[in-house]
């Protein structure tokens, strides 16, 4: 397939250029036979004109007409009274040819005719010219044949044969030159189809010299780079994923099996709440996959004016273990989804309940643009983890382990919220706890 299309863009370029020199080479032929034929007809009809004035000079001079030499094809003299009186000897006994006459102010005159049949039909150079004698003006007229549009056979040769070479030469060096050009184009889709079929790493080779293919190269690589990280991650996720599902499983499973084997002593009611505990932990993350899952395939939400004090203010009724102290800022309005928004505030003080020692405070501002903190007492995360529990199904120390109580997936499913608002979520420095700081765009009315 490569080889055809290689072959295919190859031979229609080299077409093309040979066409266009072919084209080329037509006008230059063109021009160059019409000035060649111009040159030729001057030069036949300043020869015909210079034998009809030694002719018209001989005349005038009362001498006898002489043997005509095979310096033309035909010539008469013709006396006043319009008869011809000399010719050569192949228009002897032929009437006169022609009746061009010289301008009242000029002695001699040509022309080119084509209804000749004493000449053989071609078409001929007329050259007349005056000659004053006492008894009148006599005309001498010449004939030679006109120059042929082609001017010599060996013009035509020459011409065709340059023009052959020309275009032969064309299609060799455009052949080789897309050829050449090709050949990294040909060495990345033969990686790329590597790639896929799993053989190679993810790269394709850079050319050194050629600049536009050089460039995609190097986005493809790009490409490849993040393709590749994306994989990586979502090889993780996978792995950290059928993880924490079995591990509810194991457990119900064991549970049930510890059950199973002494029936008559088991209370069942309470192995069915250790049971449903381990169900809504399941259902949690499940629940929390299918969210991520949303949002990483940009479901759109339902945008409105949303303020964030307002927010703030109806999510923190709900009692908690921890005591909240809010600061809130009113007309903090952003362009939002309600629901998601409510989805990420109760992830951060989900999160902030499980780590902080007493007290969590909220706090809502207008900076350029809307500002929602949540700051915890508890004892911080290190600047160096402070990405990682962004990541999904996270770990940290045993102090900010989900297995605490989360699912590993409320602070990955807070900021792709915060992405998906064109907003960040960060980690930012804290005197106290873990400072959550949430920024996005104000609403513009």
């Amino acid at each position: 397939m490569i080889a055809r299309l290689d072959r295919s863009i190859r031979a229609r370029l080299a077409l093309w250029a040979s066409v266009a020199m072919a084209v080329l080479c037509l006008g230059a032929m063109a021009a160059v036979l019409w000035v060649g034929h111009n040159v030729a007809l001057d030069s036949r009809t300043r020869e015909v004109l210079s034998v009809s004035r030694r002719w018209a000079h001989e005349v005038r001079e009362n001498k006898p007409p002489p043997v005509v030499t095979p310096a033309v094809k035909g010539l008469q003299v013709i006396d006043p009274s319009g008869r011809v009186a000399s010719s050569t000897p192949n228009l002897i006994g032929e009437p006169r040819l022609a009746t061009l006459l010289p301008d009242p102010d000029m002695s001699t005159r040509s022309d080119e005719v084509c209804d000749l049949p004493q000449l053989g039909g071609e078409c001929q150079v007329v050259a007349v010219a005056r000659a004053g004698r006492p008894d009148g003006n006599w005309l001498v007229y010449a004939f030679n044949p006109s120059a042929p549009w082609y001017v010599n056979p060996a013009v035509i040769g020459l011409a065709s044969g340059l023009s052959a070479l020309l275009i032969a030469i064309t299609w060799f060096g455009v052949s080789r030159v897309v050829c050449r050009t090709l050949a990294p184009v040909n060495e990345i889709t033969e990686r790329l189809n590597a790639i896929t079929s799993g053989e190679e790493a993810m790269r394709v080779p850079v050319p050194a010299n050629t600049n536009e293919i050089k460039a995609l190269a190097e986005a493809a690589n790009r490409t490849l780079a993040r393709l590749e990280a994306a994989m990586e991650q979502q090889r993780r996720f996978a792995s950290d994923a059928s993880h924490d599902l079995r591990s509810p499983i194991t457990a119900m499973r064991a549970e049930l099996e510890m059950a199973m084997l002494v029936p008559d002593e088991t209370d069942w009611c309470e192995t069915g709440v250790r049971l449903k505990a381990s169900l809504d932990r399941l259902q949690n993350i499940v629940a929390d996959l299918l969210t991520l899952t949303k949002l990483d395939a940009g479901a759109p939400g339902r945008l409105e004016a949303v303020d964030l004090a307002e927010l703030v203010a109806a999510e923190t009724t709900r009692p908690r273990a921890k005591r909240i102290v809010t600061s809130l800022q009113p007309e903090v309005v952003v362009t939002g989804d309600r629901l998601r928004l409510a989805r990420l505030l109760t992830n951060l003080l989900d999160n902030a309940e499980r780590h902080a020692d007493s007290t969590i405070t909220v706090t809502v501002r207008r900076d350029c643009d809307a500002v929602l903190e949540v700051i915890d007492d508890g004892a911080g995360i290190a600047p160096e983890q402070r990405e990682v529990v962004f990541r999904r199904f996270a770990r940290l120390d045993a102090a900010r382990s989900r297995d605490a109580g989360g699912t590993g997936l409320g602070l990955p499913i807070a900021r792709e919220i915060a992405r998906a608002h064109q907003g960040t979520l960060k980690i930012e420095d804290s005197d106290t706890g873990a400072r959550f700081v949430l920024r996005i765009p104000i609403r513009q009315d």
